[in-house]
């Protein structure tokens, strides 16, 4: 687990580049605030990308006027971390340890808006330079839209089997980009996931770390490959 003050100092780097240069130190106050971040357990890359987050919509609201501070981007680094313990599977332990508690329900989107937005996005990646996964997004793309326009009236048995098939298309993604990586790349992912997953170790059983690390890994992949998530929970 890396040290509260080497976190805090790590930070401060990021923030610092992300500032185009601008050193903002975190003392007083924002030290204790990422010290608490460090002893919660929320890895560094998803740190990394709640600040970049918060950056993300500052610069949306047009050119900036003051360098960011640590303490503007608490909300997303949490917002990152809640997502973060779902896709690997820490929530599903963590009312065991005094550190973690339950995170707060996501707000959630209707079905027909979820398979609209997997569309574009594989859509968009039809489209991108890279045509690796050419044929298997050309299938998955083809099956949602169909399936799209019946989306809102699915009920009972009928939604169920269609989610598992969501399920099911979203492993198929995955496998896909994951023969399509190499074996260097791949074990670097997996570097990154034990890294990520160390403060952890010692407070959840090992079938449930393994579980998680290989989720870890699959998120690490989707995001190395942009691809978005078909399940629908």
């Amino acid at each position: 687990m890396t040290e509260p003050a080497e976190y805090t100092r790590a930070l401060e780097a990021y923030l610092t580049r992300k500032n185009d240069g601008h050193l903002v130190r975190i003392v007083g106050p924002a030290f204790e605030q990422v010290c608490g971040w460090a002893e919660r357990g929320i890895p560094l890359n998803v740190a990394y990308r709640g600040v970049d987050r918060y950056f993300e919509r500052y610069y949306a609201k047009g050119p900036r006027r003051r360098p960011v501070r640590v303490e503007f981007c608490e909300a997303d680094v949490m917002d990152v971390f809640d997502e973060w313990r779902r896709a690997v599977g820490v929530s599903t332990w963590s009312k065991a340890s005094a550190l973690l508690d339950e995170p707060p329900t996501l707000q959630r989107v209707s079905l027909p808006s979820h398979l609209e937005r997997v569309v574009a996005r594989l859509t968009a990646l039809r489209s991108a330079e890279d045509r690796s996964l050419g044929e298997t997004l050309d299938a998955i793309v083809r099956e949602l839209d169909a399936a799209r326009t019946g989306a809102k009236a699915l009920r009972g048995a009928v939604r169920d089997a269609f989610l598992e098939r969501l399920r099911a298309l979203d492993r198929v993604l995955l496998d896909a980009a994951r023969q399509r990586t190499d074996a260097a790349s791949l074990g670097q992912l997996e570097s990154e996931a034990e890294t990520e997953l160390a403060p952890f170790l010692e407070r959840m059983p090992r079938e449930a770390f393994e579980q998680s690390r290989a989720a870890c890994v699959d998120r690490l992949l989707r995001e190395r490959a942009k691809l978005p998530i078909i399940a629908f929970e």
